[in-house]
């Protein structure tokens, strides 16, 4: 934990979130999630497929309405915020998507400047500076008249990186930043995600499902399991868990699940099934 984290531990959190639930449509996908950011620091969000850590991301970004409970950034309850409010905290939010989302018609020099046009009243030589002093950031210099399509894979994360920190945000979302890549570019990109949270004090929440870059980089982790926190600790309190489904997911063992006949029976056909037991049995005597 870095000491800006440290000393952040005692001040307000940059993201609360309580009792959370979503759904999609009668499906629960988050379940009474609860959960404090510090300022400063990195809080990696980890757990297998369909766990929920996209949903959770969503609905912390705004992009989607809970069913259920309430989310604080830097201290607006998006939950209730008016168009008005959401638009004035987007200012202060930036967030990298999994495929960097570039618009492949533009250049990378036009997408980094985007939210600066989107958000400013700028002129262009001076939105021209402000990114190419945030691609010299992330190692993208020289690379302000490429487009997209020209752009490598780690090339292509760090722009959309160079695009989500030009409006110098208090708070930073990754999803899954290291997908795709192999492990010296995945490396190089934890390097700068520590680099930019020790020079710029930007709060971070991290999704990924890659072990070795969340040990790297978090401050804490959470740990996700079917829509529900299984634990929120440091890296070795995490190493330590007894708990069996975080030791699965760090040793990458597969959960067997137990398979009950009847309900299996029940979700293929979409019907009540008789019960296999003597009921059932006594349900089909003449």
């Amino acid at each position: 934990m870095s000491a800006s984290t440290q000393v952040a531990a005692t001040q307000a959190p940059a993201i609360h979130v309580a009792g959370l639930q979503a759904h999609y449509g009668p499906h629960q996908v988050l379940h009474d999630v609860d959960l404090e950011v510090r300022p400063g620091e990195i809080m990696v969000v980890m757990g297998g497929s369909g766990s929920g850590k996209s949903t959770l991301l969503r609905h912390l970004v705004g992009l989607t309405r809970p069913t259920a409970g309430h989310i604080e950034l830097l201290g607006t309850d998006i939950t209730r915020a008016g168009a008005m409010e959401m638009l004035k905290l987007r200012r202060r939010i930036g967030v990298a998507f999994q495929g960097g989302a570039l618009f492949s018609s533009m250049t990378v020099l036009d997408n980094i400047m985007l939210p600066l046009r989107e958000h400013t009243r700028l002129a262009r030589e001076t939105m021209e500076i402000m990114a190419r002093l945030k691609l010299e950031v992330v190692n993208l210099a020289g690379a302000d008249a490429l487009m997209p399509s020209q752009l490598s894979g780690g090339m292509l994360k760090r722009a959309a990186v160079a695009r989500a920190i030009i409006m110098d945000p208090a708070l930073l979302f990754f999803d899954e930043p290291s997908a795709g890549l192999d492990p010296v570019v995945s490396s190089a990109l934890d390097d700068l995600i520590l680099k930019l949270r020790d020079a710029m004090n930007m709060t971070m929440v991290v999704v990924t499902h890659e072990l070795e870059s969340a040990f790297k980089i978090a401050d804490r982790i959470t740990v996700l399991d079917h829509g529900r926190i299984l634990l929120v600790d440091d890296v070795a309190g995490i190493r330590r868990s007894d708990n069996r489904r975080i030791q699965n997911l760090l040793n990458r063992r597969s959960e067997d699940a137990e398979v009950d006949a009847q309900s299996y029976l029940q979700r293929l056909t979409g019907e009540v099934m008789p019960s296999l037991g003597g009921a059932g049995e006594q349900a089909r005597a003449p």
